[in-house]
């Protein structure tokens, strides 16, 4: 089974080392062992021919699926369409939605859920101090 290693903290971060994606089992959530608190991510691999075996909603979040390898299929309420290699799909919480693997390789994905209306403002701040690496 999956499941996040090597996992170093410091000030302001968290880093931890999941391994290749071709090498998940089906889902791999990393919000936990990371310790994130505005969102949720999970690494997923379906094999040939494995599927969501239901539908889902969510209550409060959005969700975002990148298809980083392999096609497949996705339903939103009554709408299937085809994922592959750079498909991005967002769902609002109350779309009705699963997947599925359909062909002979692996599918692989991203999916991030956040806080619908999170991120109402301009978050960023950029910093004038130079960019420095050691050697």
């Amino acid at each position: 089974m999956a499941e996040i290693r090597n996992i170093r903290h410091g000030r302001h971060y968290t880093v931890g080392e999941a391994g290749p994606l071709t090498q998940l089992d089906s889902k791999l959530f990393v919000g936990k062992a990371l310790g994130f608190v505005g969102m949720e991510v999970s690494l997923n691999r379906f094999k040939p021919g494995q599927e969501v075996p239901f539908y889902h909603r969510h209550r409060r979040h959005e969700e975002m699926y990148l298809f980083i390898q392999g096609h497949g299929q996705f339903q939103v309420d009554d709408e299937t369409f085809e994922v592959g290699p750079g498909t991005i799909v967002r769902v609002l919480p109350d779309g009705k939605r699963a997947w599925r693997n359909h062909s002979q390789e692996d599918l692989v994905a991203i999916v991030i859920q956040a806080a619908m209306d999170s991120l109402n403002d301009q978050d960023g701040i950029r910093l004038e101090e130079p960019v420095t690496w050691p050697e």
